[in-house]
């Protein structure tokens, strides 16, 4: 038997177990105890009854102590001890989820522990990710291929995870499993990354929750998590749309506090005695195939390339995929032109379209000719996609060559010009200029 804590009051200091303020009486009361003993049992077993009465007054009075007792079998504990806080990794990255176990070993050996990672994606909804028994491995799903153990020696359990994608992130699971006993601890993967605000051509409020995940999916991206919305407000996030985020709930974050966005808040609000404040106003978990709200997206680290191309004279967007098409790449998606703004320090001051049909561009450097004093990237909503003309961000998958590099435009083979919009983009091929 194995005595775990003692538990006081609080403000008061933790008492030794009971077993131990036993064993301090009698040690004190022992001389006088064994002098008596010569009188008989009965004489001895009152004097021992008087020194249980003593420990347990004295335990009263120091706060009804609390003494948890844990029975441990012949084969010994399993003991599952996890890194606290998070492990932060990135899209693409390789990360180690610690855990280790100690075992007592006494029966068996650590061929018979099996050990089993699984994801958390819901309060009570679990994903296998990985099984091992002895020298059989299993990874599951979208880990096969990327997991693997660690094994840096006896009672390793972490698990090493590679080419992390966005859809890695969240809590998982350890678990130690005996023929008799098991064990767990957590252990949540976070990603570096950014989140950016997101509703589609159609309008705000059109994204039911399963087509907010669809949406940011679609945008290289995915719903965010409370945690990431609320570090996005801390770094100075404002956006004063509510959107879904990835656990059902709908919020919004506010850093420049305003009457339209949830009030100006602050104690003194209102009567002109106090200072405003911002924060991320929450509506609750709202009904996800119902209600309508926009899109609060997540992405990470871009494993290419995002770049500006400026064709010989602006494109409508039906000629976006055939310009990108030609340097080896294709039209970038909004969390792409995110990743690289957050990620790349991509700063440019010419709206360009996205794939998505939107116009955009980022800003890292602030100035006044580029949308105002705050860096981010600044939308110029969906445009006309026949009428307005744009240049076009591109995204370059890692390895693929760029097959027009340097002095290379767009116009049509043979010379010519617009001829009052008559040529048709779609016919363009890249020239050398």
């Amino acid at each position: 038997m194995r005595e775990v804590v003692a538990v006081g009051k609080e403000g008061q200091g933790a008492s030794p177990p009971t077993g131990e303020v036993q064993e301090a009486g009698l040690s004190t009361l022992c001389p006088q105890v064994c002098a008596r003993a010569a009188l008989g049992p009965g004489v001895l077993w009152a004097a021992a009854w008087g020194v249980l009465l003593l420990a347990a007054s004295a335990g009263a009075q120091r706060g009804r102590k609390k003494v948890v007792h844990v029975l441990e079998g012949e084969s010994g504990s399993v003991v599952v001890q996890t890194a606290p806080g998070q492990v932060v990794s990135h899209r693409g990255g390789t990360i180690v989820l610690p855990c280790r176990y100690h075992y007592e070993a006494a029966a068996h050996d650590h061929d018979g522990v099996r050990l089993k990672w699984t994801k958390v994606v819901d309060p009570l909804a679990f994903t296998d990710v990985f099984v091992a028994l002895g020298p059989q491995h299993r990874a599951f799903g979208s880990y096969r291929g990327r997991a693997e153990l660690q094994g840096d020696g006896p009672g390793d359990a972490s698990l090493v995870l590679r080419n992390v994608t966005l859809q890695d992130y969240g809590r998982y699971e350890c678990e130690v499993t005996n023929e008799l006993e098991d064990d767990t601890g957590m252990v949540k993967l976070d990603l570096e990354g950014v989140v950016f605000p997101y509703h589609p051509r159609g309008g705000r409020y059109k994204l039911t929750f399963t087509e907010a995940q669809r949406a940011c999916a679609e945008q290289d991206g995915i719903l965010a998590s409370a945690e990431q919305l609320h570090a996005a407000w801390r770094d100075g996030l404002d956006w004063c749309n509510a959107g879904w985020l990835r656990d059902g709930s709908v919020q919004y974050p506010v850093s420049q506090p305003r009457e339209p966005c949830g009030g100006l808040g602050g104690a003194s609000a209102g009567t002109g005695g106090g200072t405003a404040s911002g924060g991320v106003r929450n509506y609750g978990y709202r009904h996800n195939a119902e209600e309508r709200y926009d899109a609060f997206c997540f992405t990470s680290n871009l494993p290419g390339r995002v770049f500006f191309l400026k064709p010989l004279r602006p494109v409508p967007f039906s000629g976006a995929a055939r310009a990108c098409a030609a340097r080896g790449a294709a039209v970038a998606k909004v969390g792409q032109l995110f990743a690289a703004w957050k990620l790349q320090l991509l700063d440019r001051c010419t709206a360009g379209w996205l794939a998505d049909g939107s116009a955009r561009y980022p800003i890292v450097n602030p100035r006044a000719r580029c949308g105002g004093r705050r860096p981010g990237v600044r939308s110029l909503g969906f445009p006309d996609a026949t009428r307005r003309l744009f240049g076009v961000y591109c995204y370059r998958a890692p390895g693929a060559p760029d097959p027009a590099p340097g002095g290379w435009g767009w116009g049509w083979a043979g010379g010519g010009g617009w001829a009052g919009g008559a040529r048709d983009p779609a016919a363009w091929t890249p020239l050398r200029v």
